[in-house]
């Protein structure tokens, strides 16, 4: 019983031990003294939704207000 115990302690060892090396792969290294790291650029905000969009809104009550085509 107790080999078995010592085999599951090694193996969850290696284990944790790989999985913090592949963590810390992912991270990004600090930048040397002195130096400054340029952030990523965002696209430009957009609207998400209809009711965002000023041109889309400031159309729609160009329209309710002038209509093109009384009769449709």
């Amino acid at each position: 019983m107790l080999k078995v115990l010592l085999v599951v302690l090694l193996f969850a060892a290696v284990t944790y031990a790989l999985v913090r090396v592949i963590e810390r792969r992912g991270v990004a290294r600090p930048a040397p003294r002195g130096q400054r790291t340029q952030r990523p650029q965002r696209p430009p905000a957009r609207p998400v939704a209809p009711d965002d969009d000023e041109d889309f809104l400031r159309d729609l009550d160009r329209k309710r207000r002038h209509p093109e085509d009384p009769e449709a």
